[in-house]
């Protein structure tokens, strides 16, 4: 416990880890084929991811990691049609549980679904399955208890052979959306195809806050400035309910093809980066292969390049 004190005390950035824990031996998510689907296997799946879930954010807490993302999986087929179980019933104690501890030790959550998560695709369907998804994330950390400073980060979508006409999708398309899941929804700039700047575009016309991903920006950047101006025009998206800003770090891994993240965390790379925006007050999330073994090497960078209280 003293080091996570220590880490709420020195900086105001939290820094986390995506999903899995590595060092925990139940530090995963369990799931199962869709046609294992009964209300037995559900149970005892969902009380495992649940109770899993809890050991690591234990252990995070007890390492100063004070920022993590939810598994999308941790209720799985949440939002398929074969859904109709009241899982909102069956698990309400766990999720109180969650998120007493969640709340007591300032730890932050996020969320991100995953890449058939789009609501700027031309087939309606897609986008209603899209909405079904987000709804239920959204759903997730309402029942955990946390405010508006939890998040659920998606990417702009597909071109679909027209960039404009894509943008305009997303913005109408967000319209569409529950004010339950507009007040957790953010925007990531992707690798490919919706750069910083596109991203600064669905904000301007939508108001949804840009979550800012570094190693994106470096392989999309469409000339719009270095990762310390990037940062700085992604805060300004941000407003005060919306919490700190968050901020996706990860590197190039060697050797591998442009876009791959690094295996483990290049320390010197880490370091040139919270060096140069350490006037900058953002909570760090790193997209690192070895997720927590990675952070714990770099919290003490954290401490040391981050010292102002």
């Amino acid at each position: 416990m003293k080091r996570a004190a220590r880490a709420r005390v020195i900086g105001l950035v939290k820094l986390g880890y995506p999903c899995v824990n590595l060092t925990l031996e139940n530090g995963g998510i369990k799931t199962f084929r869709l046609q294992s689907f009964s209300a037995n296997r559900l149970t005892e799946t969902v009380e495992a991811n649940l109770r899993n879930l809890l050991d690591v954010l234990r252990f995070n807490v007890e390492h100063g990691l004070l920022f993590f993302r939810l598994s999308s999986q941790l209720i799985p087929f949440a939002s398929h049609p074969i859904a109709h179980y009241p899982w909102q019933k069956w698990f309400e104690w766990r999720f109180e549980d969650i998120g007493a501890y969640v709340r007591e030790h300032g730890v932050r959550l996020s969320m991100h679904p995953d890449q058939y998560t789009v609501i700027n695709s031309p087939d309606e369907k897609v986008v209603e399955a899209s909405i079904r998804e987000l709804q239920y994330h959204c759903e997730l950390l309402d029942l955990l208890g946390v405010d508006g400073t939890h998040k659920v980060q998606i990417h702009g979508g597909g071109f679909y052979g027209d960039k404009e006409r894509s943008l305009e999708r997303f913005i109408h398309r967000y319209g569409r959306l529950s004010e339950r899941v507009r007040r957790r929804l953010v925007i990531e700039n992707d690798d490919r195809l919706f750069s910083f700047a596109d991203c600064e575009r669905i904000h301007a016309a939508t108001g949804v806050p840009v979550l800012y991903d570094v190693f994106h920006h470096r392989l999309l950047n469409d000339g719009n400035g270095d990762a310390v101006d990037g940062l700085r025009r992604a805060a300004r998206t941000w407003k005060q309910e919306d919490g700190l800003p968050m901020v996706d770090y990860s590197s190039q891994e060697p050797g591998k093809r442009v876009g791959t993240h690094v295996s483990t965390i290049d320390v010197e790379d880490f370091s040139r980066f919270l060096a140069a925006t350490r006037n900058l007050d953002f909570d760090v999330m790193l997209e690192i292969k070895d997720t927590d073994l990675s952070a714990i090497k770099a919290l003490p960078l954290l401490i040391e390049l981050r010292p102002r209280v």
